[in-house]
């Protein structure tokens, strides 16, 4: 069995190990020391990365009671390798694991609302509420948590025997687990059984950020973000918004108004260019009509090639024509390098959409259907698309 260094030291990043097993693995190679300093991924917590002697850890798992080290190279059985943490992500994945447990306990501590559920992802972490907090709410949660970090408590690991957990004031108790117990305890805050790695004191946690809030279940869904990665993303976004207010000429607290000005501009142009659009296409609909083929059960089949068209003007032309007596549209436009196409009839024709919607996908290199009614693909092939338009049912 692997001893498992980490467990008692969380700054302790590198260390001499003896490989007692190594096999080709589905992306690298396993392998097992008889001891390490790499966390293995748990408890919501991502695993350590690094090296070992020569080769790259790019993950750890407990597998069956055993720690395995996924590498890109083998490692000799029996040899002995320095074991070396990438200390940055260590230190990342320190800051978001103790950050959620202060986080969970502000939630629990001011409104009752109890973690049932933590992940941790590269860049993004979540807890599930078990209740939902209104905004402000969350905001006292986020001013508690961050108050906790800046007091700079220390954070200690014990192992208690599972029937000592009631001497314990704790937000959440595990009643299945037995034996000895590992704590996490922030002084005179939380206390939490956990086989994550935490920094010493809170103040290594930097501070706490909460991203979003949303509905989740019958609770809440927060993401939040922990010390570097908190930094991270406010860099991120910050140069965002200086590119947004250069771009708007305005200042940082201007840009809500701003964007919601250019907004209701952008929605007046639509509205003029779908009004003038539609004038253009009634102005061109007896050119296209005078082209109706008329068919076997005497309704006329009409294709209409609009120029510079989008797939709201199609819809909105096919649902023009169809509302006249007697028709079988097909819309056919080019857009994005693609063919686009769909069809559509007017009421009381029998006709099935997707069997023309069929043949344009041959003629078309193209992929579609729908029903009978209405059907609709594009294709690839655009050369000549107006031509084979035309010919389609010929």
């Amino acid at each position: 069995m692997t001893e498992k260094l980490f467990e008692n030291d969380a700054y302790l990043w590198t260390c001499d190990a003896v490989v007692t097993a190594c096999a080709a693995a589905k992306n690298g190679y396993a392998v097992e020391l008889d001891r390490t300093v790499f966390f293995p991924e748990g408890g919501g917590q991502l695993s350590d990365r690094g090296k070992l002697g020569g080769a790259v850890v790019t993950h750890v798992a407990e597998e069956a009671g055993r720690i395995v080290h996924y590498c890109d190279k083998p490692l000799a059985v029996g040899s002995t390798v320095k074991a070396e943490v990438d200390g940055v992500v260590r230190l990342d994945h320190m800051q978001q694991h103790c950050g959620e447990h202060i986080l969970s306990y502000a939630a629990w501590k001011l409104f009752g609302a109890n973690n049932i559920g933590f992940h941790m992802s590269e860049g993004l972490v979540t807890i599930d509420l078990d209740k939902e907090l209104t905004a402000d709410e969350l905001a006292q949660v986020e001013d508690f948590a961050n108050r906790e970090i800046w007091l700079d408590k220390p954070i200690s690991v014990s192992y208690v025997p599972h029937t000592d957990l009631d001497k314990y004031t704790m937000r959440k108790k595990n009643t299945k687990l037995t034996g000895t117990l590992r704590l996490v305890s922030v002084q005179d805050g939380d206390i939490c059984t956990c086989c994550g790695t935490h920094p010493s004191r809170t103040g290594a946690v930097g501070s706490i950020h909460i991203v979003s809030a949303e509905k989740h279940k019958q609770g809440q869904r927060i993401s939040f973000l922990c010390g570097r990665w908190a930094l991270l993303d406010a860099r991120r976004k910050n140069a965002a918004l200086r590119k947004t207010v250069q771009m708007l000429s305005v200042k940082p607290e201007q840009t809500p108004d701003a964007v919601a000005r250019l907004k209701d501009e952008i929605t007046a142009l639509n509205a003029r260019i779908k009004e003038k659009t539609m004038a253009l296409y009634d102005a061109q609909l007896p050119q296209f009509l005078s082209t109706a083929r008329v068919l076997p059960d005497g309704s006329r089949l009409v294709i209409i090639t609009p120029q510079d068209a989008t797939a709201a003007d199609a819809k909105l032309l096919l649902q023009k024509v169809t509302a006249m007596d007697n028709l079988l549209v097909g819309v056919i436009y080019e857009a994005g390098g693609r063919v686009s196409y769909m069809f559509g009839h007017s009421e009381g024709v029998n006709a099935d959409c997707r069997e023309y919607c069929k043949k344009a996908n041959e003629l078309f290199n193209g992929r579609g259907g729908g029903k009978p009614d209405f059907a609709q693909g594009s294709g690839a092939d655009v050369n000549d698309w107006q031509q084979k338009a035309h010919t389609l049912f010929m």
